[in-house]
């Protein structure tokens, strides 16, 4: 039994001996494995949900070039071969200064457009050491309608200041919100307030290795009954269509009640209805340019 007692008790220290030594290694192991976060990437695929701004910026030291086309509406009749003879155009181009911040400028034929905006991200949803749930962007902007010569540039000048606030739940659902307010130094009705608040909600459902399902919808704070100066309500703009990404750009195909492809003009202006069939077939291009010269060094 002396025996059997000795075993058992040298057993017992051998047990402690090497439970302290896995604990110590497992403590130093933790202490040199690095702690990491993982932020979220490609919460949208482009700069645009469809008219509006997305969370997303364009990469320090590269240049999107932007097409965006909106033929005329649906309802205009075979005449016009369902709006196909008519359009509106805005070229732009984008330009990050950071990964995080970026600047763009842009010129649409709807007024004789010019718009100039600056974009920040200020918040990242991330995992792991930090669990930040949603990424937020900031953007501030302004635009001039040049096309009625018998006003001012200040009449002409509209600004607006945006929160985009977006989640990318999985792989396949990405959902925004936009808290938005426009002020246009000149209305086009007296019953128009010059401060427009707006709320915009936005959101990609991923379909294919390729193609995203993409929505967006603005609901202005407003008087619902205003008429415009052509006798036109005004409406919140809705856009419907989807992502495709080919090689070095994304191609956006979708439907809309709005003409305009500025925020004074598709959150303020939108005259068109879903329901008269005053909808509107476009398209937004982007081509993206590379002028980093450390990331082709590298492939060469």
């Amino acid at each position: 039994m002396k025996v059997v007692a000795k075993i058992a008790l040298l057993w017992l220290v051998i047990g402690m001996v090497e439970a302290n030594a896995q604990d110590d290694l497992t403590k130093l192991l933790e202490q040199e494995t690095p702690k990491t976060t993982d932020y979220t990437s490609a919460t949208f695929k482009g700069t645009r949900i469809i008219n509006g701004h997305s969370v997303e910026t364009v990469k320090k030291n590269h240049l999107d070039f932007l097409i965006h086309h909106r033929f005329d509406r649906l309802n205009s009749g075979a005449y016009n071969l369902f709006g196909l003879d008519y359009s509106t155009v805005r070229l732009g181009f984008e330009y990050g200064l950071t990964d995080n911040i970026m600047i763009g400028v842009g010129r649409s034929s709807v007024q004789k457009t010019y718009d100039f905006f600056g974009k920040a991200k200020l918040l990242r949803q991330a995992s792991g050491t930090k669990n930040i749930p949603v990424s937020i962007t900031g953007l501030v902007s302004a635009v001039i309608e040049t096309q009625d010569k018998t006003l001012s540039t200040q009449d002409k000048t509209s600004y607006c200041t945006q929160l985009l606030i977006a989640r990318k739940f999985n792989d396949k659902l990405s959902l925004q919100l936009n808290p938005t307010l426009l002020y246009r130094n000149r209305v086009a009705t007296a019953a128009q307030e010059r401060a427009l608040f707006a709320l915009g909600f936005g959101g990609r459902m991923k379909v294919s290795k390729r193609v995203s399902l993409n929505a967006e919808y603005y609901w202005a704070f407003r008087d619902q009954d205003i008429i415009n100066d052509l006798g036109d309500k005004y409406n919140n703009s809705l856009a419907i269509g989807f992502d495709i990404e080919t090689g070095g750009h994304v191609f956006q195909l979708h439907f809309t009640n709005s003409s305009g492809m500025v925020e004074k003009q598709f959150i303020g202006d939108t005259a068109g209805s879903w329901g008269k069939g005053d909808i509107r077939y476009g398209f937004n291009v982007s081509r993206t340019f590379s002028f980093d010269k450390r990331a082709k060094s590298m492939m060469k």
